[in-house]
């Protein structure tokens, strides 16, 4: 296997594996939202630490209540891998959707509707805020 991609693979399973064991919401040690320590607004990423560790518990619910944009990208996350596997190691020609300039600009668009509509105090909106 190449170094570079072993590189890569070390740390993401040294983080789930600090994830699964650790639960965010228990410790003080892990960083915290700046965005919301200072204005009380919650970021797009917000929640997504304590959804990555009850992902990791197989808590898919919890997981949503904390941030399903995370999941939702966690999905993006693995298409873009499973595309990029297939051209390098198997000599495929797939096309990835999300190099493609509009599947960006979408990406963007649905990032900053989330980050306004999660913080919205009313309902239905204020169930994608994290609880």
């Amino acid at each position: 296997m190449n170094k570079k991609y072993l590189g890569m693979l070390v740390p993401v399973f040294g983080l789930a594996f600090l994830y699964f064991y650790i639960n965010p919401s228990e410790v003080n040690f892990l960083p915290k939202c700046i965005l919301y320590s200072t204005t009380g607004a919650y970021c797009p990423g917000c929640g997504s630490q304590r959804a990555a560790h009850h992902l990791l518990n197989l808590d898919f619910y919890k997981a949503a209540q904390q941030n399903i944009l995370f999941i939702v990208g966690l999905f993006a996350l693995l298409y873009y891998c499973f595309i990029e596997i297939s051209n390098t190691f198997f000599n495929k020609h797939y096309t990835n959707k999300l190099k493609q300039q509009k599947t960006l600009v979408i990406i963007l668009i649905v990032i900053i509707l989330f980050f306004i509509l999660r913080n919205l105090p009313f309902e239905p909106f204020n169930w994608l805020a994290p609880h």
